[in-house]
């Protein structure tokens, strides 16, 4: 495990642990790690100063201080990794997915056109869902097909 100070580009600091360096690189890029105090997901590692014990003191190291020891750092708060409202959402959303997969045909790529075509009536008239551009779907809005973009399932293995 390896503890990361993070800081997110609103410029807020905190920290949490990875399994390795490959895993706070795999989780930031698919969005996973976010800021806990504004939610950003733009995060970053923060320029940290190594911990590392210093052998040039010799025994000098060994000797009782006079200096009154430093006071231990308060330990941040654990960080969620996610919250209730979150776990329930993503229950709700692997709820929906589930529905529309049981319920819809799949088209995949095909989807605005087979939508505009049960729009014209020039194909049966049944549940389907697939995949659209930006392009697909601004034309499909412009024809006055009715339709509704499902958010993708996030990843499980967080």
């Amino acid at each position: 495990m390896i503890r990361y100070t993070l800081i997110c580009d609103n410029g807020h600091e905190f920290e949490s642990w990875f399994p390795s360096s490959g895993g706070f690189e795999e989780q930031a890029r698919r969005g996973f790690v976010t800021c806990p105090a504004c939610n950003s997901a733009k995060v970053e590692r923060a320029i940290m100063a190594p911990n590392v014990a210093r052998s040039d003191l010799g025994a000098r190291a060994a000797e009782p201080s006079l200096e009154a020891p430093a006071p231990a750092a308060a330990s941040p708060a654990p960080v969620a990794l996610m919250s209730d409202k979150e776990k329930a959402f993503r229950e709700m959303l692997t709820a929906l997915h589930q529905h529309v997969h049981e319920n819809a045909e799949h088209v995949g790529e095909r989807f605005a056109d087979e939508a505009l075509k049960i729009h014209h009536g020039e194909a049966e008239s049944r549940a389907i869902y697939g995949e659209a551009t930006a392009d697909d779907a601004r034309m499909l809005h412009e024809e006055g097909v009715d339709f509704l973009p499902l958010p993708r399932l996030p990843g499980t293995r967080n």
